[in-house]
């Protein structure tokens, strides 16, 4: 991977999303971006496509369609508290008798 020229110094602010750059940053604290990804001259405002969500992205309503409209926590059925049970059982006696 190349590195940054050590002779330059970042924008005072991000062409890829408009944060303000400290002066020895190496990279845009806002995006991420640098030199290899829209620092260099002929960077235009838009910048590169981080695949981040818009601004108005609805979390919640993402989850609804994504997961349905009730989200229930999977529960440990009866069979396998029973049989966590058994072995539990089943390990004190084996410990239990080996001592004798």
């Amino acid at each position: 991977m190349p590195r940054q020229p050590t002779h330059r110094r970042p924008p005072s602010e991000c062409p890829a999303c408009g944060a303000d750059v400290p002066p020895t940053a190496s990279a845009c604290p806002g995006c991420g971006s640098d030199y290899q990804t829209g620092w260099k001259e002929d960077a235009d405002s838009s910048g590169p496509d981080l695949g981040l969500p818009e601004e108005n992205f609805d979390y919640d309503d993402y989850v609804r369609r994504e997961f349905g409209p009730e989200i229930k926590p999977a529960g440990i059925k009866p069979l396998w508290w029973i049989t966590a049970l058994l072995l539990l059982l089943a390990f004190v006696a084996f410990y239990a008798l080996g001592k004798f």
